[in-house]
């Protein structure tokens, strides 16, 4: 799984006791509590007044005057307090925790009262976190801590803070917000998949069969120019000269092998939801794909039945080093956010298998040598078929067809998609429900090749 983005500060701006409504929001933030002291206080005066009781009198304004007091009070007093919130990790798979650190700093020359703590969390990562701070010196500090989990995949965001300003006798209670968030992004669950030797391609790099650049003499080199560092042996004069500026000649480099991983989101074609449904294993077993080529060496991207690719610049498949990290991150974060089209076919995410494009980029230039990895929901007879097309452009194709009929217990024809796609060359097998994505991966490598392929699974 591509590493964890860094934990952020997210820093909010200082909020006060003294908020910009006035009066009158304080007024507004009187409590249950409040509310009947002021109740009684105005009820015990009209009581006093009629029946002509001095000491009820008394007894009323009391009531009244001290909700009042304090209003008054929370009012006036200032509160310089600043917030920040880190969230460790910032991607994490389903199921997993991650943890939220809140730091409270009271940067006013006068102590806090007592202090409510609370930070917006989407219900779905679980109970709304609450903390109690009592008196915060001028200068201090207050850290508190708190965990978040979500069985669901999805980008959650995270604030803002509230801080809850209270009196001693509980009667008034304002509440400032600070303007800060951060987003949590659940990504799908990953397998750690297997070693599977593919027939006929390189497992990730190229091992110089075949070259970036041919160098097969003085007038083939393709020059760039110097950068600090580079050995000036390497200095190719003749360009030098045409171009005036200093040139060198590049290196040699392996080519990536490349893979496409294609994952079927049309709403007709799964049916069911939740943790367990067809849909989410289909997204868990992309995901445990992607992770798997990118960690053999492959250039991969993911595609969907709209055609896109993901990620959709340059070429559309990651390179190596920082970017192809950063790719990775790209997949795993559009897998979290991935749901149903409204696509009824396969016929755009053919197009961009053929033409070696989609949304950015594909096969351009790889010929018969790229690797095709297809999780299918329901195939009817035309999308099979157009699905069968599909294996023409690869040097080796897996599909997992995950059919609702199968998944239902009821009577499917998946067996019969499945020898099509077979008879097509490509390496199927149907997904009952249950199933380990690993296990499949270890039979699909140990599956007879289909008829008439040239390459596959051995």
């Amino acid at each position: 799984m591509p590493r964890a983005a860094p934990a952020r500060a997210a820093a909010a701006a200082g909020c006060e006791g003294r908020g910009g409504g006035g009066l009158r929001a304080s007024l507004a933030g009187l409590t249950t509590r409040g509310r009947s002291f002021l109740a009684a206080g105005v009820a015990a005066a009209l009581c006093a007044y009629v029946l002509g009781q001095g000491e009820l009198l008394r007894v009323g304004l009391l009531l009244a005057v001290l909700p009042l007091i304090c209003v008054l009070a929370l009012h006036r007093t200032r509160h310089r307090v600043s917030g920040s919130r880190r969230l460790t990790p910032m991607r994490v798979p389903a199921g997993s925790e991650a943890r939220v650190r809140l730091r409270m700093e009271n940067v006013s020359r006068l102590p806090t009262g007592l202090l409510m703590l609370q930070d917006r969390v989407p219900y779905v990562l679980g109970p709304r976190p609450r903390f109690v701070l009592d008196r915060v010196e001028p200068g201090g500090r207050r850290e508190v801590s708190y965990r978040v989990r979500s069985d669901l995949r999805g980008r959650y965001p995270l604030g803002p803070l509230q801080l809850r300003l209270t009196d001693p006798f509980g009667l008034v209670e304002l509440t400032r917000s600070f303007s800060a968030y951060d987003t949590l992004t659940v990504i799908p669950r990953t397998e750690a998949l297997p070693a599977v030797r593919l027939t006929g391609e390189t497992s990730g790099y190229g091992d110089g069969s075949r070259r970036s650049l041919a160098l097969a003499g003085d007038d083939d080199v393709i020059p760039r120019g110097y950068r600090r560092g580079d050995d000036l042996r390497r200095v190719h004069w003749r360009s030098t000269a045409r171009y005036g500026e200093l040139m060198v000649r590049r290196e040699e480099q392996p080519q990536r092998s490349k893979a496409t991983v294609l994952l079927d989101t049309r709403g007709i074609a799964f049916e069911g939801a939740g943790p367990d449904s067809a849909f989410e294993w289909a997204v868990s077993g992309a995901a445990s794909t992607l992770v798997h080529l990118l960690e053999q060496g492959f250039s991969a991207r993911l595609l969907t039945d709209s055609g896109t690719s993901v990620p959709g610049d340059g070429g559309g498949f990651s390179s190596g080093g920082q970017e192809s990290a950063e790719a990775a991150g790209l997949m795993m974060d559009t897998l979290a956010v991935v749901g149903h089209s409204d696509g009824a076919g396969l016929t755009r995410a053919y197009e961009a298998v053929r033409s070696g494009g989609g949304h950015g980029g594909g096969f351009a230039g790889a010929g018969g040598d790229g690797l095709l990895i297809a999780f299918f929901g329901d195939l009817d007879d035309v999308q099979t078929e157009v699905a069968a097309k599909m294996r023409g452009r690869c040097g080796a194709a897996v599909a997992f067809v995950l059919d609702s009929a199968l998944w239902d217990g009821r009577p499917s024809r998946v067996e019969a998609r499945v020898g099509r796609l077979r008879d097509a060359g490509w390496t199927a097998l149907a997904v009952p429900p249950g199933v380990a994505y690993g296990e499949l991966w270890r039979r699909a490598g140990n599956a007879p090749l289909g008829t008439g392929t040239s390459g596959g699974w051995g």
